[in-house]
């Protein structure tokens, strides 16, 4: 299981911490009628910053759901993440996936414990020209990054990993409004002088 809230940023972005770069060309498959099982979508995703450049095969799963759920701003949602190699596009091709389309996606990372293991990914979204030509990507959202801030999570605590990351949006709110996937609340008109502010306020650390 992971928690995750998303979010929209000018792309002057956040700083604080060391970082890692973020190069990854996205695959997004969905399955075919002749497959005879329920429609179902995967991801495949290589991560061109590595030196070897390798693969993931990402299947999404349904967001936990009742009365509870609703009332958080944090989705928890299923996972199954594996490595897989460079042949696993054909694979699933032969298994009768079709590709639906590929993004690249260009940023970095912060990776930190603040009552869970927080990632935070800041990425601009592109589109190729052409099939798989990742040398020569399209910025589909000049000026704006995509903010996603992502934490592992298991049913036996979740409840503390939803606090975490409640409590961490808390702290970005004067810089970015964070939302669960799909319900966007729009961009803080002063991010650049707030991400400032907050910075100088810190000293240096994260956010």
């Amino acid at each position: 299981m992971e928690c995750v809230v998303q979010g929209i940023i000018e792309t002057q972005g956040l700083c604080g911490v060391p970082k890692e770069r973020v190069r990854v060309h996205e695959l997004c498959l969905k399955s075919g009628p002749n497959l005879g099982v329920v429609a179902s979508e995967v991801r495949l995703l290589c991560d061109l910053a590595q030196p070897t450049p390798s693969w993931t095969v990402r299947h999404i799963g349904g967001a936990m759901r009742g009365a509870g759920a609703e009332q958080i701003s944090v989705l928890v949602r299923t996972v199954v993440e594996s490595k897989v190699s460079n042949s696993a596009l054909r694979l699933f091709y032969t298994l009768g996936y079709k590709l639906d389309h590929e993004l690249l996606k260009v940023g970095f990372a912060f990776r930190f414990n603040r009552g869970a293991q927080i990632t935070v990914t800041v990425t601009s979204t592109n589109k190729m020209p052409k099939l798989h030509a990742t040398e020569e990507p399209v910025l589909v959202t000049p000026g704006l990054q995509m903010v996603e801030i992502t934490a592992p999570a298991a049913s036996d605590n979740y409840n503390e990993v939803v606090s975490a990351i409640s409590s961490f949006c808390e702290y970005l709110a004067p810089l970015l409004h964070l939302s669960k996937p799909g319900v966007l609340t729009g961009i803080v008109p002063t991010a650049a002088s707030a991400a400032s502010s907050l910075m100088s306020n810190t000293s240096g650390k994260m956010l």
